[in-house]
């Protein structure tokens, strides 16, 4: 792999906002009720694992954060369009095709699918504009 310039600045921000992101999206005024529902868990059951979970959020978040920069920067991208683009290409390429088989061999509702990919899609392009503009 090529060294690219790593802002650190922009990279912890743009970790960030994916974990504020994810924090309202699966919230009780996001689509958290919808989810829980859907996953069977209970508030009680999220309370117990949520410092485990976040930690596991957060360290995702950092290595998807340092993937999506390289494809930012091997793509030229530097525009808030163009970030969003390649973004949006991760996600479609990866994420979403990703967790399709998964959804489809558990048998789970394809609503659930949509609320986790969304939410990654936004995350996605977001985390790219940033890296696109942000050096």
């Amino acid at each position: 792999m090529q060294p690219v310039h790593v802002n650190v600045v922009a990279f912890v921000v743009a970790v960030v906002i994916k974990q504020a992101l994810g924090g309202v999206w699966f919230s009780p005024v996001g689509f958290g009720p919808v989810w829980m529902r859907l996953t069977g868990r209970t508030p009680e059951q999220m309370k117990r694992g949520m410092a485990g979970g976040l930690i596991v959020d957060i360290i995702a978040g950092i290595v998807l954060a340092f993937v999506l920069l390289h494809a930012v920067v091997y793509a030229g991208a530097t525009s808030i369009g163009q970030g969003a683009g390649v973004g949006f290409a991760n996600w479609l390429g990866i994420a979403a095709v990703a967790t399709l088989p998964m959804v489809t061999f558990e048998h789970r509702p394809m609503k659930l699918w949509w609320i986790y990919n969304a939410y990654f899609a936004i995350a996605f392009m977001i985390m790219g504009a940033i890296f696109a503009v942000w050096r």
